[in-house]
């Protein structure tokens, strides 16, 4: 009975200095954590500040635009502006409807072609592999500005120039996709794959029904970064559209910004109206941006 009551003591002991351990390891590191807590939050304020004051300003009367002390919060609140953005004669509506077209098609070949591929570069042995892939990673070096005239006499010769397709099918090949799609495909063992060749899959097999569903982190991460670089697309939709029903957000939005210069509570509505649609993407899927990003990083 006394062995047992003197182990339990020993027990209670051992914890109560492992504890001890802990709490002088946490008032060490507590200032610093603190310390980089205030500071990443002031960050943060400067990046919110801004949105901020530009969806208080869509909703304020012109008056008290340049009122100082600024005036965050509008006495009132002022549609005018967002509807004149919408049911204006160059309303957002057409610019919208082109813009997730755009985006939506791009996204899915994109999403799509990008995991093939990087299946093929990630699982698929052939001779060549490994230069042949760091030749394609090399294409990310190429400034995109230096391949405006190539696609330009490209486009106008097929016939897609002034056309959605201009902006579609380019988009649907992204280099940064491939290769966050191989580093995921990676990082799935190798056993997994094996096994499924052993019980008679092929590779198109693999594909679709095994490697698929492991990679959907990765894959809904790939799909909210391409759709937000097509979306705040400028200057190919500014090279290659004419026609100004066939205009994105970004140009819209331009256009706007140029035909009311001094119609600050505008552009400031036309500027939220704009950056709406990211803002519902990015706060739908952060949390699968940090899985996915945490998961191609697996191996190199």
């Amino acid at each position: 009975m006394d062995h047992v009551k003197e182990e339990r003591a020993g027990s209670a002991g051992q914890a109560a200095a492992a504890s001890r351990r802990r709490l002088r390891k946490f008032e060490a590191i507590a200032p610093g954590r603190a310390l980089l807590t205030l500071v990443m939050a002031g960050f943060a304020l400067l990046m919110v500040v801004p949105f901020i004051w530009m969806v208080g300003t869509s909703f304020k009367s012109p008056a008290e635009v340049f009122v100082y002390p600024v005036k965050w919060i509008p006495s009132s609140l002022n549609w005018e502006h967002h509807l004149r953005v919408w049911t204006g004669p160059d309303g957002f509506a057409t610019y919208y409807a082109n813009s997730l077209k755009i985006s939506l098609i791009s996204t899915a070949g994109a999403v799509f072609l990008s995991s093939l591929a990087a299946y093929g570069f990630a699982r698929i042995r052939f001779k060549g592999r490994e230069p042949l892939f760091l030749l394609y990673l090399s294409m990310m070096m190429v400034p995109p500005q230096v391949l405006f005239v190539p696609k330009f006499i490209m486009f106008d010769a097929i016939g897609i120039y002034n056309t959605h397709l201009a902006l579609i099918l380019p988009g649907m090949f992204t280099i940064f996709g491939v290769f966050m799609m191989r580093q995921f495909f990676l990082g799935v063992p190798g056993e997994i794959t094996e096994a499924a060749f052993i019980d008679g899959a092929g590779h198109f097999r693999i594909f679709f029904r095994l490697m698929l569903p492991l990679a959907k982190p990765a894959l809904a991460t790939l799909a909210i970064i391409d759709f937000s670089w097509h979306w705040n697309d400028y200057e190919n939709a500014l090279v290659f559209l004419l026609d100004r029903n066939l205009f994105t957000v970004p140009l819209g939005l331009q256009n706007f910004i140029l035909e009311n210069t001094v119609d600050y509570n505008g552009m400031m509505a036309a500027a939220t109206a704009g950056i709406v649609p990211m803002l519902l993407v990015f706060l739908i899927g952060q949390r699968y941006i940090i899985q996915g990003v945490a998961g191609s990083a697996v191996k190199g």
